[in-house]
């Protein structure tokens, strides 16, 4: 309690309500909530399950928490760790709820209609969001391109909304929310991810053992908020939530994905498709075309 007491008190001395409290992200946040609600919620076009409005709200509180709040203050300003965390949220749990609490028949009007095909095709092709989305965040978490990137404040934003561009195109690939759109199967989308959780490993384990202070922005500061939290321990420590989010949000996805996987071939125990074959309990039969069935 006395750590939580120090802190606001520290950020009331040094930061305006307006700087803690941000105006535009409570405005954005209520602003696409409202939205959600009466377009989506309340339209008869779009049936959108309990669910589905539990994956949008949750997603909405968690950025509301992490941008309008001082939590944002203390990532920019204050802790390496706290900056990493707000990625990792965002780009690893509240980006696929949001691409989830989104009924299908909306993301076929206005995301996967002949207007936006050819370059959807193209963006969320999954070995190039594969590499894109994982080589872009670790080049970014680089101290010297880190140092470069948050020494101009229109810089970092582009850098960060650059990101979530690319996290949402991945993450579209992993739940592929429109069944028409030709993707990878179910094997594939679980090896995608067991990549994908590799990827990131490097950078995670670099600040895990990292030993030198590397950001100028954090070091000036270190102590200020947690005086027990050297600057290396701040790094360390980021790059420990890096790698727990991470794996924890892929660990879901993949139980997930072999989940919906079973449960189809399950349905299709006994059945003939088009092409005359049977499964009977996980075994191929071809059949006789010519035969009666």
């Amino acid at each position: 309690m006395e750590v939580v007491n120090h802190l606001f008190d520290y950020l009331l001395s040094n930061h305006s309500w307006y700087a803690l409290f941000k105006l535009h992200w409570i405005v954005f946040v209520f602003f696409l909530s409202y939205f959600y609600i009466k377009h989506i919620v309340r339209s008869p076009l779009y049936p959108v399950t309990k669910n589905q409005q539990y994956y949008f709200f949750t997603g909405m509180a968690l950025v509301f928490l992490l941008k309008a709040t001082p939590f944002d203050v203390i990532g920019t300003h204050y802790l390496f760790s706290a900056h990493v965390f707000q990625l990792s949220v965002i780009f690893f749990i509240v980006v696929p709820l949001i691409i989830l609490s989104l009924p299908v028949n909306f993301l076929r009007k206005y995301i996967w209609h002949h207007r936006t095909k050819f370059a959807l095709n193209i963006l969320a092709h999954p070995w190039l969001t594969l590499i894109t989305f994982n080589g872009f965040i670790t080049i970014y978490l680089i101290p010297a391109v880190f140092n470069f990137i948050h020494s101009n404040v229109i810089l970092s934003i582009l850098a960060q909304a650059f990101l979530l561009f690319n996290a949402i195109f991945m993450w579209w690939v992993i739940i592929h929310p429109v069944p028409e759109i030709k993707g990878f199967n179910y094997l594939l989308r679980a090896l995608y991810i067991f990549l994908a959780s590799l990827a990131l490993f490097p950078i995670g384990f670099y600040y895990v053992i990292i030993q030198n202070e590397h950001f100028p922005t954090y070091i000036d500061v270190a102590g200020a908020i947690i005086p027990a939290l050297t600057p290396i321990y701040d790094q360390q420590l980021a790059g420990g939530i890096l790698k727990v989010i991470q794996l924890a949000t892929y660990s879901f996805a993949l139980l997930f994905i072999l989940f919906k996987w079973g449960k189809i071939e399950q349905e299709k125990e006994g059945q003939v498709d088009e092409e005359h074959i049977r499964y009977v309990r996980g075994v191929v039969i071809h059949l006789d075309k010519n035969k009666k069935r």
